[in-house]
């Protein structure tokens, strides 16, 4: 029989545990507040939402969960200006959602890249940056899709904290 690990135990055992292998246990001084959820906002919130960012991602529709944490990591590992991004998925050639005018854009795909031009008025895209990345599906399949992923992601992240930029 194995014994039980040093955290399943009584947090006296856990301590005294923590400091004979010479590590000193740290205490949060005030308690963690647990926020309840959220309530799921309407469809029609999404687009508000994506206004306040400075960027919107747009995503082809049905990406599998395993693409969508590739590229959620991907964003959050370039600053929080990126991870809060908004994204809008496009489905058969059209965005689900409006799309605001924002200063950058980071485009997943040739189909989506379409679509944004469509939608978008001349003006709002000549002076918005838009940076075109393959598709999720490939990004995670090799890694020279990976690379140019990093690639567009450092290229944005320029864009965003250039003084008069997006």
């Amino acid at each position: 029989m194995t014994p039980a690990p040093a955290s399943s135990g009584p947090l006296a055992r856990r301590t005294r545990v923590l400091r004979a292998l010479g590590v000193t246990p740290w205490v949060r001084r005030a308690p963690a507040v647990t926020a309840a959820p959220a309530p799921a906002e309407p469809a029609s919130a999404i687009p508000q939402a994506a206004v306040r960012a400075a960027c919107v991602v747009l995503l082809p529709d049905g990406c599998s969960p395993r693409e969508l944490d590739l590229l959620g990591r991907a964003l959050a590992a370039y600053g929080p200006e990126l991870a809060r991004a908004g994204r809008i998925t496009v489905r058969e050639g059209r965005p689900t959602a409006a799309v605001p005018p924002v200063g950058a854009y980071l485009v997943f795909g040739q189909t989506q890249a379409h679509a944004l031009g469509r939608e978008l008025p001349a003006a709002v895209m000549n002076r918005a940056q838009i940076v075109l990345a393959d598709e999720p599906a490939q990004v995670l399949a090799s890694g020279a899709g990976k690379r140019r992923l990093w690639t567009a992601l450092r290229q944005l992240r320029r864009a965003l904290a250039a003084p008069g930029g997006a």
